[in-house]
């Protein structure tokens, strides 16, 4: 609940949180009740038809995992902030669920980019010819690149998260311990730079690209050319709503408050204004896992038929036993 920092780094100052009894809990059960039947359902679709895999279909299949990895942790954090910050599980428990979070919210992020970017060719470049073979070969090849990045970016989560003691109870770090804040805060800097930064710049210039093409005025655009079109224009919207509400806020409020952290002479009102508003955005970040699965629910055409005949046989035979 309440955060001490240390007197050998910053000025004593107590952090009023009692809101993460209340707020963490509810929206990580929202995310896991949520999160973890959606991401198993995109996961088991897309390996049903997995001998028809196309490049954004084996970029979705990896942010799924990537998805339903985090949201199976979610439970220990539910537990902990419920109990008002106590953590029962050990160490390297409490290391392995902040790897998971980072690794997750910077994979999603990647991934993200990929898909962003394979929508921008079919869109700006639609004649051009990659056998499918070799494309899906390329993509399985970018998805090994976007793992290992990932686990290069959020390997140092392992060192710097940590469990401490506060009021006599044991408690797992975010960040770092208070004492290594002027450790961290180099890495932190580095990581939102790398991991959010850089390919938040590269999906919107990919988006301006596919912008100025999908305003071009044409006479005749053929059907497929119009649902090309139109399942783009539904990815910018759920990418840009999916940064809107997980990305954008927690990475803004996530370099203020490292800088704050690390200000000796900052006042404690200002200190736990800006840890109040950063933890506040910390759990909507989670909500990526939720969000994803819709990106892939109206992107894939297939899919969604798939799961509208599904619903439809249910309600037929319920209907049908209505009636007998």
């Amino acid at each position: 609940m309440d955060n001490i920092s240390s007197p050998d780094v910053l000025p004593i100052c107590t952090y009023k949180e009692d809101f993460k009894r209340y707020l963490l809990p509810v929206v990580y059960s929202v995310v896991f009740i949520l999160g973890l039947p959606l991401n198993t359902a995109v996961i088991l679709r897309i390996w049903a038809r997995r001998g028809a895999l196309t490049c954004s279909t084996i970029y979705m299949l990896n942010l799924a995992v990537a998805d339903f990895l985090y949201v199976c942790s979610l439970p220990l954090l539910i537990y902990n902030y419920a109990r008002q910050d106590y953590w029962p599980f050990g160490e390297f428990a409490c290391r392995l669920v902040r790897f998971q979070f980072y690794s997750n919210l910077h994979g999603s992020i990647l991934f993200l980019t990929c898909i962003s970017r394979q929508r921008y060719l079919g869109i700006c470049h639609p004649m051009a010819h990659w056998p499918k073979r070799g494309g899906r070969r390329l993509a399985w090849a970018a998805c090994g690149c976007v793992w290992l990045a990932v686990v290069l970016l959020c390997a140092p989560t392992f060192e710097f998260a940590a469990t401490g003691t506060q009021r006599n109870r044991t408690v797992c770090y975010d960040l770092s311990t208070p004492k290594r804040s002027p450790q961290y805060f180099p890495y932190g800097i580095a990581l939102t730079c790398l991991g959010f930064a850089l390919p938040f710049l590269a999906i919107v210039g990919l988006y301006c690209s596919m912008a100025r093409e999908l305003c071009r005025p044409s006479a005749a655009r053929s059907e497929m050319v119009q649902r090309r079109r139109s399942k783009a224009v539904r990815m910018i919207a759920i990418v840009v709503l999916v940064f809107s509400i997980s990305f954008l806020p927690f990475h803004v409020t996530k370099t203020l408050y490292l800088l704050v952290r690390t200000w000796p002479d900052a006042p404690c009102e200002t200190r736990n204004f800006l840890s109040v508003v950063y933890k506040s955005t910390r759990p909507f970040a989670s909500m990526n896992s939720v969000l994803d699965p819709i990106l892939f629910y109206f992107t894939q055409a297939k899919f969604r038929h798939g799961t509208r005949s599904f619903l439809l046989r249910i309600t037929g035979s319920k209907g049908r036993e209505r009636d007998t």
